[in-house]
């Protein structure tokens, strides 16, 4: 389930009213049309408001444990920075917890916000992604206003001190060193999606180009965050052992308080239409197990919701562990792989990715393993799925649903990565219904549609080979 899978980071009673917040009163407003869905039961049971300032609030009551996890996602990520400003978005993450301004209190100096928070008990920390940018914290349920009002001045109070700011680049520069440069798996990723993205920001790796990081500054990172963080351009979600009254209420008195800002419309370079398919090839002699990969783009759920749904079963079916049809062709019959999945990633704004991958067992070719790979593809062209593999899929998916809203973080999580990324609450709320519409017919078209390798697309997919380096992987 791709809106579940925010659980393993570190991205659903009645039909809920939207609840619209004026200055003083909290009015339900029921839609005009009675529908089936009100006999359709929720996942999370959230409900949702927005301030008078644009910002949404959504509230998820879990009273299992007195405790609330807390989260502020700001719609703005690394696919919107400024050329030749890669990386900008994460660098003002990691700007923002060297001091910020509080509500009604006073100001925040360097790693003051995560010291009170360990004080209270919690934990916290922020992500970036392309599309989005999020900070988190999970507190004991009494700590609620405080973190209100430290998170709210975060979003119009950055002022870090100046010998911060550049010991700040150094610590992201030497993060790109870790988890990119001296990680070819990590070069390997940032390769295939600079090949497959061409002119288009999903192109660009969220910590940014190296040579653009070294020039990174504090009036660039500010006129970034001037420009994007407002409470219209954020949505707050809560989840535990709150309910939505006291949110709302809390909402109104701190978040409230900030003014709306005139947001940019959101544009993107878009790429061309390309009649070449192309190859990415990396050696390295850390590598021990070689990976063969192949890299489509496809819709996202924001783009057409329909294909995105059978491309989530698809992805169940083909990749979902030792029981995926991958797993048990290239693994169990054919053993001539050691590994094999299929992944989907479609909670993005523009084009989403999706990817067929395996690795051969020792004496097994690259190229025969790529060559497999194809022709599973072609076989689920041909034949589509059957009934008993849909069923199976869509039952795994809907437990997973029900598993999801037994944990106190993890509801926030699925609920933001789907609201961020253009998805309504109903979609995230009745997502196993509309799992269960979908038909072997649809997922046979978007397969057809996407993955076809004999088919020449206006992006076709780019094919990845990680290999040792030649002579070297049996000496390091």
């Amino acid at each position: 389930m791709m809106m579940l899978k925010a659980l393993v980071f570190i991205g659903l009673a009645v039909f809920a009213p939207n609840i619209v917040l004026a200055a003083d009163t909290l009015k339900n407003e029921k839609p005009a049309a009675q529908t089936q869905e009100e006999e359709r039961s929720k996942v999370f049971n959230a409900e949702s408001f927005t301030l008078d300032n644009g910002m949404q609030v959504v509230v998820i009551p879990n009273h299992r444990a007195p405790v609330v996890t807390h989260m502020v996602w700001y719609k703005v990520g690394a696919a919107d920075e400024p050329p030749g400003q890669s990386g900008i978005a994460h660098f003002l993450e990691h700007l923002l917890f060297k001091g910020s301004e509080q509500i009604g209190r006073p100001p925040l100096k360097p790693g003051e916000f995560s010291q009170i928070v360990r004080a209270m008990g919690g934990n916290d920390n922020a992500f970036t992604s392309q599309d989005y940018t999020a900070y988190f914290q999970s507190i004991p349920a009494q700590h609620i206003e405080a973190v209100m009002r430290m998170e709210a001045g975060r979003m119009n109070g950055m002022n870090p001190p100046a010998d911060e700011v550049l010991s700040e680049r150094s610590v992201i520069l030497e993060e790109r060193r870790q988890r990119t440069d001296n990680d070819p798996r990590g070069q390997f990723g940032e390769q295939l999606a600079a090949a497959a993205y061409v002119n288009h920001p999903y192109g660009i790796p969220v910590i940014g180009w190296k040579h653009e990081m070294d020039e990174l500054s504090y009036e660039e990172a500010k006129t970034f965050y001037d420009r994007w963080y407002a409470p219209n351009n954020a949505i707050l979600v809560v989840s535990g052992d709150v309910t939505p009254g006291q949110v709302f209420q809390l909402a109104i008195d701190i978040y409230g308080k900030l003014p709306r800002e005139n947001i940019p419309k959101r544009v993107r370079t878009r790429s061309p239409e390309l009649n070449s398919k192309t190859t990415v090839t990396l050696e390295h002699p850390s590598i021990r197990e070689p990976v063969a990969q192949t890299l489509f783009r496809a819709s996202s759920a924001r783009q057409n919701r329909q294909e995105s749904l059978a491309l989530e079963i698809l992805e169940e079916i083909l990749g979902g562990g030792s029981t995926a049809r991958l797993y048990k062709s290239l693994v169990v019959k054919q053993k001539i792989a050691s590994s094999a999945g299929f992944s989907y990633q479609g909670t993005v704004w523009d084009d989403a990715r999706t990817w067929i991958y395996a690795s051969p067992l020792p004496g097994q070719k690259l190229e025969d393993i790529q060559a497999a790979l194809m022709q599973e593809l072609r076989e689920l062209i041909k034949n589509g799925v059957s009934e008993e593999e849909l069923n199976d899929a869509k039952n795994r998916m809907r437990d997973e649903a029900v598993y999801a809203r037994d944990s106190l973080s993890g509801p926030a999580m699925v609920i933001g990565y789907g609201l961020v990324s253009g998805q309504t609450l109903d979609h995230i709320e009745y997502w196993p219904y509309d799992i269960a519409e979908i038909t072997a017919e649809q997922i046979k078209d978007v397969a057809e549609k996407y993955l076809n390798p004999d088919v020449q697309s206006a992006h076709p997919p780019v094919s990845g080979f990680l290999l040792p380096k030649a002579g070297q992987g049996e000496k390091e």
